[in-house]
């Protein structure tokens, strides 16, 4: 089934949004040092997926590429927020692998 814009900019909102909150959350928690890794990854994933809807809006030449970067980042993302207890975290890991699974769509 092929991936619409829409849907792909929504899963991308939809991520930027749980990225922010993770990211706002993890500066909260009590060992911030060891949340660096998912801080980095949270404010990396939330400017991509910014970019990558931003992209199809628009209907950049490059969309199809930018979404194959971004599912990248949001799989990174993912992952590093997985390894973390914190619901906040593991809300962003889905929404981030949803993501992911969605952009690799609109690569295809």
């Amino acid at each position: 089934m092929k991936t619409t814009y829409e849907e792909c900019i929504q899963a991308c909102l939809e991520c930027m949004e749980a990225c922010n909150r993770c990211y706002s959350s993890c500066l909260s928690e009590e060992n911030v040092k060891m949340m660096a890794g998912c801080i980095r990854l949270d404010r990396e994933c939330a400017d991509i997926c910014a970019f990558a809807a931003k992209s199809m809006q628009s209907s950049s030449p490059f969309a199809k590429q930018i979404c194959e970067l971004c599912a990248e980042i949001c799989e990174a993302c993912g992952n590093e927020c997985k390894k973390h207890e914190a619901e906040h975290c593991q809300r962003c890991a889905e929404a981030c692998f949803k993501c992911a699974e969605v952009c690799r769509g609109m690569a295809a």
